[in-house]
């Protein structure tokens, strides 16, 4: 099998983006820039190839590399990600020790207040513990995905309409198409911590657009959902905006999301 990394950017230097990230396998960029362009290079003896694009959004990104993509497995990246020495080989060996996996999703180190997960040890991902992977901690095998017409919504995530939630929606068509889902607790990389380029602060936008993502992974459930959510994050998201105001903002954004 060969692995293939797929690197989310914008405005940067793809000639130096390999060697910053350590990559030691193939990779494929997509640099949303103010131009377009194409080229490739070789980087420790394996095919670098960019395209740069000046329109914006995660989704399109991920979507645009995806649909260009040439490896057995995929790694999504992104721009602030370093991978570990060994990684290739690691990701190659998970899929190759459990066959039937579609997706493995890969321990990475974060800042603290990053943080959202860790894998202790191998097990499934299913529809209660799907929501807490970063697309960059994902590994998959192209012909899965392609097989069942799975890619990255454009409403989501940096660039896009409502401010994230791609991630999680991607997982949650990955489950509903019937793709087998593992965590592994083999850590490939880390992310260097830099300020986000879309989150301000736990604001009226925030939980709207909270709220529209809820409706688009739960259904019927978002309500439930949401008050889950904001119990389990009062101290840190609550200090401004009240419980009451934010479950409000939030059934505001369900209702929108309806009409999507």
């Amino acid at each position: 099998m060969k692995l293939q990394v797929l690197v989310a950017a914008v405005n940067q230097d793809v000639d130096q983006l390999a060697d910053r990230m350590g990559l030691t396998s193939e990779a494929l960029i997509v640099n949303q820039c103010d131009h377009y362009d194409y080229c490739e290079y070789q980087h420790k003896g394996k095919k670098i190839r960019c395209f740069s694009m000046a329109e914006r959004g995660v989704g399109l990104n991920r979507n645009t590399a995806l649909e260009r993509a040439d490896g057995d497995i995929c790694l999504f990246s992104d721009e602030d990600i370093v991978l570990d020495p060994g990684y290739e080989e690691a990701v190659l060996k998970a899929f190759a020790d459990h066959p039937k996996a579609d997706i493995i999703t890969f321990n990475f180190r974060v800042d603290a207040s990053r943080a959202t997960y860790h894998n202790a040890a191998w097990k499934r991902i299913r529809w209660y513990n799907y929501g807490r992977y970063p697309t960059y901690a994902v590994a998959a095998k192209r012909e899965a995905l392609h097989r069942v017409n799975v890619g990255f919504s454009l409403l989501f995530g940096g660039g896009a309409r409502y401010s994230n939630g791609e991630d999680s929606l991607f997982l949650h068509d990955c489950l509903k198409k019937g793709l087998r889902l593992i965590a592994s607790p083999v850590c490939i990389g880390q992310e260097v911590y830099r300020e986000s380029t879309w989150f301000r602060g736990y604001n009226d936008k925030f939980f709207v657009d909270r709220g529209v993502l809820y409706h688009h992974l739960y259904g019927v459930m978002a309500k439930p959902f949401s008050l889950r959510f904001l119990a389990a994050h009062k101290e840190e998201m609550l200090k401004e905006t009240g419980f009451r105001k934010a479950y409000r903002l939030m059934k505001q954004g369900i209702k929108e999301g309806k009409g999507i």
